[in-house]
C-alpha cells in the first residue's frame, strides 16, 4: 500500500497545484472547453481538495498498514471510481474531450482497482485490524 499511496500523492499534488494556478487550462485538457465565472474559484477549490489528498496519501504513506491508510485507500477508491465515472458521463454527455480526458479515465480506473487490490491484500494478509480497540 506504501507505493499506491505515494503514488496517490505524486498524481494529486500536481493536479490540485495545476488547478489553482491554472483551472481553466487543466479543464481545457480534460474536457476540452473553458470555464469562467464562478468555474474559476470551483477549479482551484478542487486544486485545493487534491492538494490535501495528495498531502494525506504522502504522509499515510510512511504508515501504510495503519487502519488510517487503510481509510484513506477506501475512500480513494470511491474519489477514483466517481471521478473516472464523471468524465466518462461528460464526455457522452457534451462530445467534447481534451487531450488528457480518456488517460485521466484510465488512470482513475487503474487507481480504484488498485486501491481495491491493497486492501483485499491487507485484509487477507491480516497486516490491518477490521475494528478498533474499545
Amino acid at each position: 500500500m506504501k507505493r499506491l499511496l505515494t503514488l496517490t500523492a505524486l498524481i494529486e499534488v500536481p493536479t490540485g497545484l495545476a488547478l489553482i494556478a491554472v483551472p481553466d487550462l487543466v479543464v481545457r485538457l480534460l474536457l476540452g472547453g473553458g470555464i469562467s465565472g464562478a468555474g474559476i474559484p470551483l477549479g482551484r477549490v478542487a486544486g485545493v481538495t487534491l492538494l490535501a489528498i495528495g498531502l494525506a496519501c504522502w504522509l499515510a504513506s510512511h504508515d501504510a498498514q495503519s487502519c488510517a491508510a487503510r481509510g484513506l485507500a477506501s475512500g480513494m477508491v470511491i474519489y477514483n471510481f466517481g471521478v473516472a465515472t464523471v468524465l466518462v458521463i461528460s464526455a457522452i454527455h457534451s462530445h467534447q474531450t481534451g487531450a488528457a480526458l480518456w488517460p485521466a479515465v484510465i488512470l482513475h480506473a487503474a487507481m480504484a482497482a488498485a486501491c481495491i487490490a491493497c486492501l483485499l491484500s491487507s485484509s487477507s494478509s491480516g497486516h490491518a485490524k477490521l475494528s478498533p480497540d474499545i
